[in-house]
């Protein structure tokens, strides 16, 4: 949801839970993060970690889960997760042009040249980046949401959504408005080894990736994804954001404040949970005061503009007949030159089809000799009869107005000589 940013502050209210998967695939581990959101900050509320939970019965972290948001008041708040970085591909689309309401059919459009998954395995979602023209595609394996949306349900957790890091990390720097106009680039430890980066800067808007390098080189690398004229100091997300464990507080603030967040949630929507309405009380009632606000400063603009309106419309309104009677000239006009054209290439064509008929009278010399001629705008095919049917490719071919020439089926021997069919496309120069 793009929102101005100073409206942000004020529509900042509420609480809610954020998980993040981490770890080597078969020994993961949730962090688990509860945070509350108010015009004048975010603060976490709690947090825990259940090492090891695929081991685990999912009733009983289920219910340590259960009891630690009791005790917070959370208990009917849904959870976002943030899924496993090995788990979630992670594209950028660049659309110009196309519109919020065009915007699912252009990513469809492109979506099977995204992932490497069979057609009716994947899950997908994607949001527009806000103030550019870039889309932040996330796509996974339906088996992966399928796995963890069972498992979340056999433990008793409301889930609103699955997303991914670089997600969460740039709907939390948002809400928070923790973003440096000169740019942002974030190495931390992967959970699985390795590096990664999260990085944004005024030439790329987001930038996410994994390393398998040191932080020198990686933060190198980044810095030249991000087209970075000044070199940034890399700083760790906890650092950024303020709290640590940062993955699941980012989560949180996603699962607190979901309309001011990048609406990309790979759940399918069906499946999604969400909290009481009532939690949206406090942001509607200033929602409605300002929207009071703004009509009381906006009236008097909009009057003098609704006068200037009607006087451009009647204005409009002399000179329509005009306009009118001038577009019917131009529709004429068209017709008439697609009459034309149409003439002038029917008038083209027979004498190119003529010129092909002579020229095959003029390779074909007798003895050779046709008993069927087929001319089409692309291509010909010619059956007869003649001494030696092999040499006949090459000597079409020869000729500038045919190529690719081949036999539609192999000569046969007959007591006159060969019979031969031939196909053979015509050249630019006979069309």
């Amino acid at each position: 949801m793009n929102v101005p940013r100073e409206l942000k502050r004020w529509m900042a209210f509420g609480s809610g839970v954020g998980i993040s998967i981490e770890g080597a695939r078969g020994s993961e581990s949730l962090r688990i993060c509860a945070a509350r959101v108010r015009p004048t900050g975010a603060r976490v509320l709690s947090g825990f970690t259940v090492e090891d939970f695929h081991r685990q019965p999912a009733a009983e972290w289920g219910a340590v889960y259960a009891a630690a948001l009791s005790k917070l008041g959370l208990r009917s708040a849904p959870a976002v997760v943030i899924l496993p970085r090995q788990d979630v591909i992670l594209r950028q689309l660049s659309l110009p042009g196309v519109s919020d309401a065009d915007l699912t059919s252009a990513v469809a459009f492109q979506m099977d040249g995204l992932h490497p998954y069979e057609e009716g395995q994947v899950a997908a979602s994607w949001a527009r980046l806000a103030d550019s023209q870039t889309v932040l595609v996330a796509i996974t394996r339906r088996e992966v949401v399928d796995h963890y949306a069972t498992l979340f349900a056999e433990a008793g957790i409301k889930i609103a959504g699955f997303t991914c890091s670089a997600a969460a990390i740039y709907s939390a720097l948002r809400l928070l408005g923790n973003v440096p106009a000169s740019g942002i680039l974030v190495v931390d430890p992967s959970p699985t080894g390795g590096l990664e980066v999260y990085g944004e800067s005024p030439a790329r808007p987001l930038f996410s990736a994994a390393f398998d390098a040191d932080p020198e080189r990686a933060s190198a690398l980044a810095a030249a994804e991000l087209r970075l004229e000044n070199p940034l100091e890399p700083v760790s997300l906890a650092q950024l954001l303020g709290a640590d464990p940062a993955l699941p507080y980012a989560a949180a603030l996603a699962s607190a404040c979901p309309r001011l967040s990048l609406a990309l949630n790979l759940l399918p929507e069906d499946q999604r949970q969400y909290s009481s309405p009532l939690r949206w009380v406090p942001s509607a009632v200033l929602g409605v005061l300002l929207a009071l606000l703004l009509v009381s400063m906006l009236l008097f603009p909009r009057y003098e503009n609704g006068r200037y309106l009607e006087t451009l419309n009647a204005e409009i309104a002399k000179i329509q007949p005009q306009a009118t009677r001038a577009a019917q000239i131009d529709r004429e006009v068209e017709t008439v030159r697609a009459r034309t054209a149409l003439l002038d290439t029917l008038r083209r064509h027979s004498k190119q089809d003529m010129d092909v008929l002579a020229e095959f009278t003029r390779l074909l010399a007798p003895p050779a000799w046709l008993t069927g001629l087929d001319i089409s705008r692309d291509q010909v095919i010619v059956t007869g009869q003649a001494e030696q049917a092999a040499p006949l490719l090459k000597l079409i071919d020869e000729s500038p107005l045919f190529e690719g020439s081949e036999f539609i089926m192999a000569p046969t021997r007959s007591q006159t000589g060969e019979t031969f069919r031939v196909r053979t496309r015509r050249s630019e120069v006979a069309k």
